[in-house]
């Protein structure tokens, strides 16, 4: 198969694992929210809830990963040079720490599905933003393939990050407000 035909239907897989790795991340909290709510609704809400979130998890979440992995092991074969490359490399730890967000996802869904709820829905906003980070990491990675921006890349990803924080410090503050109201 030619590698762009690889390359394209890696894009793909990597798309649809982020879609429902975001997804997934809003169905824990607003399923942690519902917790809060009279108990008929929190029931009704909370089963429906973790019925989307096993769908999405199981038939979309996994198979785009896998097909990520894949497709993305079957590039480094056709072009091993890339496994020299300062950038690829960085890329390469990138996707390793989003292994360890979608097993963490995983660790949320199982305990969710038990009646656990560790997290707070601000910590899970925080949470969400994580993969946004690593989104922004690897596709600038990949797009300029630079070994010389090295630390411009570092210190732009913690800036957005930190902006990501704010952002969702101040949609907290304000729903707080509307609730008060």
């Amino acid at each position: 198969m030619d590698i762009l035909y690889v390359k394209a239907l890696h894009i793909v897989f990597v798309v649809s694992w982020f879609a429902a790795l975001f997804y997934m991340v809003r169905l824990f909290i607003y399923t942690a929210e519902a917790q809060t709510k009279e108990e008929n609704e929190k029931n009704i809400l909370t089963k429906q809830l973790l019925f989307m979130q096993k769908r999405l998890w199981y038939i979309i979440g996994y198979p785009a990963m896998i097909g990520t992995l894949v497709f993305g092991l079957w590039l480094i074969y056709l072009n091993p040079f890339l496994l020299t490359q300062s950038w690829f490399l960085l890329k390469l730890i990138l996707v390793a720490l989003l292994f360890v967000y979608h097993t963490q996802c995983q660790r949320m869904l199982m305990q969710q599905s038990k009646g656990i709820f560790k997290w707070g829905s601000f910590k899970l906003r925080m949470f969400n933003e994580l993969a946004t980070v690593f989104l922004v990491g690897i596709v600038f990675l990949v797009v300029t393939k630079s070994n010389s921006g090295f630390l411009t890349g570092i210190l732009g990803l913690i800036g957005f990050g930190l902006v990501l924080m704010l952002a969702v410090t101040l949609y907290r503050n304000s729903r707080n407000k509307k609730a008060d109201s």
